[in-house]
């Protein structure tokens, strides 16, 4: 049976409410701890979570077949770009069913100046909630919370704000 017009914009209209609430939840009082992790990253440096301990890190999870994360990501270097020498890092992680070989010759070509890292086993996007949608960036800071939760392209203005009084932050 076909869904009508109408139930497809009841259907996209609580999807959108549900995210704002994740959003809600994520930016205020419900901080939630970043997982423990360790990674490989596509230079083959293996690093772990307590590496970024102390710094505001942007985790950005992203796939090549996904076109607004490949609109986004010159405003992610450029946000990784104005932040970096502060205290501030970046890790891209490419989504389980992103081909590994399109990640590396994405990331060379751009000459992305972050960590990425191939989440093959899906490990890593279940350990921050689950991860389906991209892009998704969560912001943490420097005491490992997770402040924001961004589905969709961030607003980068209100980012950069936000990255700012983080950064401020003891």
């Amino acid at each position: 049976m076909p869904l009508s017009r109408r139930h497809l914009a009841t259907a996209a209209i609580a999807a959108v409410a549900g995210a704002g609430g994740w959003l809600a939840l994520a930016g205020g009082q419900g901080r939630r701890a970043a997982p423990t992790l360790s990674y490989t990253l596509l230079d083959g440096q293996r690093l772990s979570s307590a590496d970024l301990e102390g710094q505001v890190v942007l985790v950005n999870f992203w796939a090549t077949s996904c076109a607004t994360c490949i609109a986004e990501m010159p405003q992610i270097v450029s946000t990784h770009e104005k932040f970096r020498g502060r205290g501030f890092q970046t890790l891209a992680v490419a989504m389980s069913y992103d081909p590994p070989a399109y990640v590396a010759d994405f990331a060379e070509s751009r000459k992305l100046p972050f960590g990425v890292v191939i989440d093959n086993t899906g490990q890593i996007a279940r350990s921050f909630g689950d991860v389906r949608l991209t892009p998704t960036s969560m912001l943490i800071d420097r005491r490992g919370g997770i402040v924001e939760r961004y589905v969709g392209a961030p607003d980068f203005a209100a980012l950069h704000r936000r990255i700012e009084q983080l950064l401020a932050e003891a």
